[in-house]
């Protein structure tokens, strides 16, 4: 997901600020929903989101200002909901998934787009799929980073009406393969599922109420001795079972990947208790081998103690709570780093003592800066003893 922390803190160079954000790169942070910029960013004029899992194009019609979208190498199958992009210039989408090339007819609201890449996607396996392109978007100058002479121009559009019938005509082909590759992948999602299911049921010793792994032992029944398993999911044979299996190249084994891939390293636990499986999924990563369950001797409770690894991020994020419980502001200008740009102790919380006035003050006589001695007050002597001080007279000057 596109989350506030996460534009924050890759607009570092605009002082994390995000409503003047000009330009971000949001690549490569598996985000799988284009969202939320159009109301947080309404400056951006250069967006990069390549290598993502993005779907579809959308939530970008209010970006008025937006120069350059990079999109290249996500799960889109059709361009649209750009026409709001006035000012858009540059387009990539590079290697995504775009079969339905009637779509690019959506960017003629486009006036100033100049550049677009469509290289690695299926249509460009079209037969006239440049001709079709260059006579549709009549503002364009460079296709797939080939510059379009006014020759060719000229030549597509006076082949305009067959090439278009001869697209739209494999385009429909496309959109049938498609739509049976989208039934095969949700058939063969729902086979591994049941699958995994049965050898995790066939592990844990659950594959009928009467199975004797269900049954333990009176010494262990005694002992309430508990297995506790911290594993990372990762299986040799189901891993090479899983790569070497040949699969067509769509957005579902592109996302099927995804996720097999963050499976293998999630990190999980497994207690088998009185043969009932209990398995709980981990936010951080611990260690298995300092890892116990055991049971409470005065409650009865289950206790599962597992040490975390302590990271460097760790030890950074316990440093700045430790700063934050003074009372001092600590501004982040890197992950895992911390640059102290102000330090403010709030004093209602803490009195400091006055050093100034621990010893008391002495009169100073002595040898030193003549700006350092004190001023020697002296009293008026008397002149006499039976001199009379008469407020009401005035000194004299």
């Amino acid at each position: 997901m596109i989350t506030e922390d996460l534009v924050r803190r890759r607009a570092e160079h605009n002082n994390c600020e995000i409503f003047s954000l000009e330009e971000i790169s949001l690549h490569q942070q598996e985000i799988e929903k284009l969202e939320h910029l159009d109301k947080w960013c309404r400056d951006l004029k250069i967006l990069y989101l390549q290598n993502n899992l993005i779907p579809k194009i959308e939530n970008v019609s209010k970006l008025k200002k937006l120069e350059y979208l990079n999109v290249a190498l996500n799960n889109i199958e059709r361009i649209e909901n750009l026409e709001g992009c006035e000012e858009l210039k540059k387009l990539d989408l590079t290697a995504n998934f775009i079969g339905e090339l009637s779509s690019i007819e959506s960017l003629k609201c486009n006036i100033h787009l100049k550049e677009l890449f469509l290289m690695g996607n299926p249509c460009t396996e079209f037969e006239g799929y440049r001709q079709f392109v260059v006579a549709t978007l009549q503002q364009l100058k460079y296709l797939d980073s080939k510059e379009i002479e006014r020759s060719e121009r000229i030549k597509a559009l006076q082949d305009y009406p067959e090439v278009q019938w001869k697209i739209r005509e494999q385009e429909e082909a496309y959109l049938l393969k498609r739509a049976r590759e989208k039934e095969e992948a949700q058939r063969r999602m729902q086979e591994k599922k049941d699958e995994k299911q049965k050898q995790m049921d066939s592990k844990l010793g659950c594959d009928s109420p009467d199975s004797p792994q269900e049954k333990p032992n009176q010494a262990e029944a005694d002992g309430e001795q508990e297995r506790c398993r911290t594993v990372e999911n990762y299986d040799d044979d189901e891993d090479r079972k899983f790569w070497e299996e040949p699969t067509p190249y769509t957005p579902e084994s592109r996302l099927e990947t995804h996720r097999y891939i963050e499976e293998k390293t999630e990190t999980y636990i497994r207690v088998l208790v009185k043969g009932k499986p209990f398995q709980l999924v981990l936010p951080e990563e611990v260690k298995p081998d300092s890892s116990s369950a055991k049971r409470s001797q005065t409650t009865g409770h289950l206790v599962v103690t597992m040490p975390k690894v302590c990271k460097i991020g760790d030890i950074t994020q316990r440093s700045l709570n430790v700063v934050s419980t003074l009372g001092i502001d600590c501004n982040s200008e890197q992950e895992n780093s911390c640059s102290f740009e102000k330090l403010e102790v709030d004093p209602s919380k803490y009195s400091f003592p006055d050093v100034a006035k621990i010893v008391q003050e002495k009169e100073r006589t002595g040898q030193g800066p003549i700006k350092f001695q004190p001023q020697k007050v002296t009293e008026a002597k008397k002149s006499s003893d039976d001199f009379e001080n008469n407020e009401d007279v005035p000194p004299l000057i």
